[in-house]
């Protein structure tokens, strides 16, 4: 029995006579062994927008399809395919287990897939998407840039926190990535504020006194301040400040922001640079949570996890952590979904 019937069969999940349709569970259960050849057999510009890691692209609706997949995989291996909702990749199963391969197809595609929160790349793109679902059903998609820099993308809204075009050897091309309706920023330091970004970007930036006094323009909020920007989206700031002896120069109290966004109801805490202050106790009903973590700057891994479990979101993003190791986090913090991303 193949890894993919094994993993099937514990699963309890059906199967039609050719190939085998599974939900996304089942799908990343399989997809998670080393020999099983992932296929996308989506249009070469859907597969650039955001697929699954992994995956190669061969598109069914195109001519010769059999023979570049004949070329392109094993029968030695199994092939799990998927599409955008599973109706092309339904069509590939079948050509493909006609053709003697085994293969699993995802229902429901890749949108069932982020739908359920699971992670897609955009090809050749520095960042990774995770997406989830409001209140109402709408998705909400967050891509780590690099470092504290955030792309938020809402109902066809595109929001940037703290965008920074060049950090260490990584640049960041924003002219591939969607054009900013809005901006947060936290505070002042280059790898937070970028004026010559900001000024080509030409959009709304709310942000602290400070950076609005650099900047020349821009929407104070200071610590404790709302703003409401339509009536699905909600921006509340919050502290964000060092505590411990030798630190509080870094970032003193009063001065910068960390940001509680809310979207159609899913409440999103971006702590900016802070450590794990008393404040932290106030946040409450948080879905997910970009918390920093590079001492001596912001948080140690330690304070990291303690803020997790004070502010107890679904999801932790650890973010801003740079050379610090964090990888301990997730074991520390059991019934909270902490993703790891490239945010460094």
């Amino acid at each position: 029995m193949s890894i993919i019937a094994s993993i099937l069969a514990l699963l309890g999940l059906g199967s039609c006579a050719d190939f085998r349709t599974v939900p996304v569970d089942g799908f990343e259960k399989a997809v998670s062994g080393t020999d099983v050849q992932l296929v996308d057999v989506r249009t070469p510009e859907e597969y650039a927008e955001g697929h699954i890691g992994g995956a190669v692209n061969i598109d069914v609706n195109a001519a010769g399809f059999t023979a570049k997949a004949l070329e392109a995989l094993t029968k030695e291996q199994p092939v799990a395919v998927y599409c955008r909702t599973g109706r092309r990749s339904a069509k590939a199963a079948g050509i493909l287990a006609r053709k003697g391969f085994d293969v699993i197809n995802l229902d429901g595609g890749i949108h069932a897939w982020t739908s359920a929160g699971k992670p897609v790349i955009g090809e050749g793109l520095p960042y990774e998407i995770d997406s989830f679902t409001s209140d109402s059903g709408k998705q909400v998609r967050f891509s780590a840039l690099v470092h504290a820099s955030i792309l938020i993308e809402y109902e066809g809204l595109s929001i940037y926190v703290d965008p920074v075009r060049k950090l260490g050897g990584r640049e960041i091309d924003y002219s591939a990535l969607p054009k900013a309706d809005l901006v947060l920023v936290t505070h002042e330091h280059g790898d937070h504020f970028d004026k010559d970004l900001l000024d080509g970007m030409k959009v709304e930036v709310i942000t602290n006194e400070r950076c609005a006094g650099m900047l020349g323009y821009g929407s104070v909020m200071s610590n404790g301040d709302g703003m409401s920007v339509r009536e699905d989206i909600h921006i509340d700031a919050v502290p964000a400040y060092n505590i411990s002896e030798g630190r509080t120069q870094f970032h003193p109290k009063g001065r910068d922001n960390g940001y509680i966004l809310s979207l159609d109801g899913l409440r999103i805490y971006i702590a900016g640079d802070t450590e794990d202050i008393p404040e932290m106790e106030g946040i409450k009903d948080i879905d997910i949570a970009f918390l920093p973590c590079n001492q001596p700057y912001t948080m140690t891994p330690e304070q990291l996890v303690n803020a997790a479990r004070v502010i107890n979101p679904k999801v932790v993003f650890p973010y801003h952590y740079g050379a610090t190791d964090i990888s301990g986090i997730p074991a520390a913090l059991p019934g909270i979904d902490v993703r790891i991303r490239q945010y460094q």
